[in-house]
């Protein structure tokens, strides 16, 4: 008899269990201190008790080691600078949703040649991670795959779920069970009751397939996570942060009777992918926040130490240093301009 499995399976190939790469690179002692704290501030500042803006910002996806703690260093920086007014996250994002093709993140393929070293990619970043949180910074991520958490989730103070991930239920029970709090995004076309879907179904208790510490099939039991909330990236109508949108965006929420803060991203469609556009977009939200405190407790950005984007070469050596692999990202020098700007004008 023919066989009737994995007929379009090409190679199977073991991956060492989540226990086995969390001891090969062990928290630092300054590192949990500074997740914890991360996810302890961020949980305050949804909740109110915590006035200062949330600012989650970095490079659209982290392709070198050396370039993200070279930013980290310059953020560690500004974060004591604006530490009254702002609560700076690092962005440090490793896995890249593709709508076809194109390099997935730094997880997936860490050598950017296609040779696919997950392994090798998992070990990398958490390297990142510890170091980054070692600075004394909080760390954001967006968790594509749902096995990688049991990798990388010790090292993380808040996660996100993408605007084409929010609707799955796989994504769902998943946030149910993360550490962290869970920013969901609104969905591709700007809606955003998906988002809020997902955020009453992850603070559900919730029973799923997954792996355990050792690497073992389980079946997974969660609590679920009452810190998710909602945010706004726009969509293919065009940008939804405006007075207008959050206005009716807090209606919905206060409709549906849930607790729900809100997080502006000022980068995708709310700044119709251009990058410099980013600075309009966190102005006019401070401005809201002056006029009327209330849901609205972050905002993200995209941002590196140089400006733009470039396409991966065929020799990596002739990259730009500095310079995003995928989405246009802000100048280092703005992003401290345009943040400094921000703290002064915050009430």
């Amino acid at each position: 008899m023919s066989d009737l499995n994995n007929i379009h399976i090409a190679k199977i190939t073991p991956l060492s269990a989540p226990a086995v790469i969390r001891e090969s690179v062990p928290v630092t002692e300054e590192a949990a201190k500074a997740v914890q704290n991360g996810r302890d501030t961020i949980v305050k500042i949804l909740s109110g008790e915590d006035k200062r803006l949330m600012v989650i910002t970095g490079p659209c996806s982290i392709h070198s080691k050396e370039i993200a703690l070279d930013y980290a260093k310059r953020l560690k920086d500004l974060q004591t600078e604006l530490n009254d007014k702002i609560f700076i996250v690092m962005r440090v994002y490793f896995e890249k949703p593709r709508t076809i093709g194109g390099w997935k993140g730094l997880i997936n393929d860490p050598h950017i040649n296609n040779s696919y070293a997950i392994e090798e990619g998992l070990v990398l970043g958490r390297e990142i991670l510890n170091e980054v949180a070692s600075l004394g910074l909080a760390t954001a991520t967006e968790f594509l795959d749902p096995i990688v958490p049991q990798y990388l989730s010790d090292l993380v103070s808040w996660a996100a779920i993408g605007a084409r991930t929010t609707e799955s239920q796989t994504h769902r029970e998943m946030a149910s069970g993360l550490s962290m709090p869970v920013g969901f995004k609104n969905s591709t076309d700007g809606s955003f009751e998906v988002a809020l879907n997902a955020i009453q179904s992850s603070r559900l208790p919730q029973h799923f397939l997954g792996i355990d510490a050792n690497g073992r099939s389980s079946v997974v039991s969660t609590t679920g996570n009452p810190h998710g909330h909602l945010v706004l990236r726009g969509g293919h109508d065009g940008p939804n942060y405006d007075t207008e949108s959050i206005a009716k965006c807090i209606e919905v929420i206060e409709g549906r009777g849930i607790e729900a803060s809100i997080v502006v991203d000022c980068s995708h469609a709310n700044s119709s992918k251009d990058h410099n556009k980013q600075i309009p977009v966190l102005d006019d939200i401070v401005a809201q926040i002056n006029e009327t405190p209330g849901k609205i407790k972050g905002v993200m950005l995209e941002s590196n130490i140089n400006e733009g984007n470039q396409p991966i070469t065929e020799d990596l050596a002739d990259l730009k240093y500095g310079v995003s692999l995928t989405d246009k990202c802000l100048d280092w020098e703005r992003t401290a301009e345009s943040l400094r700007k921000a703290a002064a004008e915050l009430a």
